[in-house]
């Protein structure tokens, strides 16, 4: 028996290309072949991707005002569109997933031309630009979070809400449980940047953590993402405060991370906000100021409001005000425990499992 097949289109980002994995992966176990069609940027995280074929297709974005760079982009997708066609021709899939980005677009444009049915899947709060073209006509729209905003008022009877797909070493993570945390003992920090991390934790983290009383640094151990031109100052504050701390640019041992953590420190983009959720960690947020209709906010919305995390905006995230937040918090473990198990209660550690039921629906005519 052929196995059915889905083409996956998923942007340059690991935020569209991590859920994407997870969902392929829970779709081959139910017996589908996958291939995976991203750009450029996308194919730097493609090491490991479970699929037959992963294709780079031309993908662009057509938001700008420069008529120069709006006619390359236009040409750009054009091609995109010409490469998607002919895959679908070649491959004949049984149905298309988007995960957003602009490499979905194509693919996407592709399956609507020739009928082949498709859907799409939002990592953010907020409906991404591709996804709302799309929204209105696709099989379903599964979201990250339960806040999905910008939504076609067309699309809301298919909405149905399946959580992040999570990696293995972060179901993992959770499954560990939240590590033992004493009056006096070790605490873990986990400081997350996106996937090539973000300059101001680089460089406020270390200055806010450097202020702490002495007897709360000895304590620390601090495992950061750090961007290649900051490691040597956040390693050099690190060792003058006295502070135990590994600083590097990635981590690939993610899931390990979290299982130790008692606190995340990070941007509020989806795949870190899922994971956290996922894991069960409190945490503290600083969402990227310039992200699209502010997602990364939105994507906090349910965490603080079950008093899991602190939300800081980029202008308060002050190394005096992180110093502060991070003294009330590491002081007070109960309360750190708390916050734990309020993250965990909104975890989705089957999201995976759930998007492959509804692709499998999609195609059998079972989706409800």
């Amino acid at each position: 028996m052929t196995p059915r097949r889905c083409l996956i289109a998923a942007g340059g980002t690991g935020g569209h290309l991590f859920p994407a994995r997870a969902a392929a992966e829970a779709l081959i176990e139910r017996g589908w072949q996958i291939r995976l069609v991203t750009d450029a940027r996308g194919m730097k995280h493609t090491e490991g991707f479970p699929a037959v074929a992963i294709d780079e297709i031309h993908a662009a974005s057509p938001s700008t005002k420069n008529p120069v760079k709006l006619l390359k982009a236009g040409i750009e997708l054009t091609q995109g569109l010409a490469q998607a066609q002919g895959i679908l021709k070649a491959w004949k899939p049984d149905v298309v997933a988007g995960f957003g980005g602009y490499p979905a677009f194509p693919a996407l444009a592709a399956a609507q031309v020739a009928r082949i049915p498709f859907c799409i899947h939002e990592q953010n709060s907020v409906l991404g630009r591709v996804n709302r073209v799309f929204a209105a006509k696709a099989g379903f729209v599964a979201s990250g979070f339960e806040r999905l905003d910008r939504l076609p008022e067309r699309a809301r009877k298919r909405h149905m809400l399946t959580g992040n797909p999570l990696r293995d070493p972060i179901v993992a993570a959770r499954a560990a449980g939240y590590p033992e945390l004493s009056e006096a003992g070790r605490i873990n920090l986990l400081v997350l940047g996106g996937s090539l991390g973000a300059r101001l934790l680089s460089e406020t983290v270390p200055a806010a953590i450097a202020q702490l009383p002495e007897s709360l640094r000895s304590r620390l151990d601090v495992v950061q993402q750090t961007r290649e031109e900051n490691l040597d100052v956040a390693r050099k504050t690190y060792e003058d405060a006295g502070v135990n701390a590994t600083c590097e640019p990635f981590f690939h041992n993610v899931g390990e991370l979290y299982a130790a953590c008692h606190l995340v420190i990070g941007r509020a983009g989806a795949s870190t906000v899922s994971e956290v959720m996922g894991v069960g960690r409190p945490a503290i947020f600083c969402p990227l100021g310039i992200a699209t209709d502010d997602h990364q906010t939105a994507n906090t919305d349910s965490l603080t409001q079950a008093l899991a995390a602190d939300v800081l905006t980029e202008a308060d995230f002050t190394a005096d005000r992180l110093a502060d937040l991070l003294e009330a918090r590491l002081t007070n473990t109960k309360d750190l425990t708390e916050r734990a198990a309020a993250a965990r209660s909104l975890g989705r550690p089957d999201a995976a499992d759930a998007l492959a039921k509804a692709v499998d629906g999609l195609v059998t005519g079972a989706l409800v």
